[in-house]
């Protein structure tokens, strides 16, 4: 019988392809399956550092179903990383549902550090980084928006939130 595999959490560059580490290459080289947010965008990072690994995809609309097929080749002995378009995965990506189905499998999950894009924006911005409050993605609506805006208003901490490049001058107005 195989020894149960192991899911790799695996950050990807944000915007420039050079910015991955060394061990990310070698995981990404070394597992027999990859499991991305979306192919089409892995495709280009791994033609770009020769990497041949198998891809599956994994997103918000088919989770839930696929990590039961990928605890299923985990618990088979194969070893998958879990990759995002960029960025830590988890981090306002997929991934949760995998992750927390692995756990209760007791398969073990390994992740590696790397570019999250909430932490290289606090870290450049010249705001005070000793304690902050992440929110992921503001809601969609603008009613909501605003409160959940509101809410923040008087936060005593640097505050981090996700916003898509369609709305953020709308936001800013806000």
């Amino acid at each position: 019988m195989n020894d149960i595999g192991t899911l790799y959490i695996v950050p990807t560059p944000i915007g420039n392809l050079a910015d991955i580490t060394h061990r990310a290459i070698s995981v990404l080289s070394e597992v027999d399956l990859i499991a991305a947010e979306d192919t089409r965008h892995s495709q280009k990072l791994l033609q770009h550092y020769a990497i041949s690994s198998r891809l599956i995809s994994l997103h918000d609309h088919n989770e839930s179903a696929r990590a039961i097929q990928l605890i299923e080749k985990l618990q088979a002995g194969q070893n998958i990383a879990l990759i995002s378009d960029a960025g830590t995965p988890l981090i306002s990506d997929p991934g949760y549902g995998l992750v927390s189905k692995c756990r209760d499998a007791a398969v073990s999950v390994i992740p590696l550090p790397g570019p999250c894009a909430a932490i290289t924006a606090l870290s450049g911005a010249g705001l005070a980084t000793d304690k902050f409050k992440f929110s992921g993605f503001l809601p969609v609506k603008s009613k909501a928006r605003q409160q959940a805006l509101d809410e923040l208003k008087h936060e005593p901490s640097t505050c981090v939130f996700y916003e898509s490049p369609r709305r953020v001058l709308d936001t800013v107005k806000l």
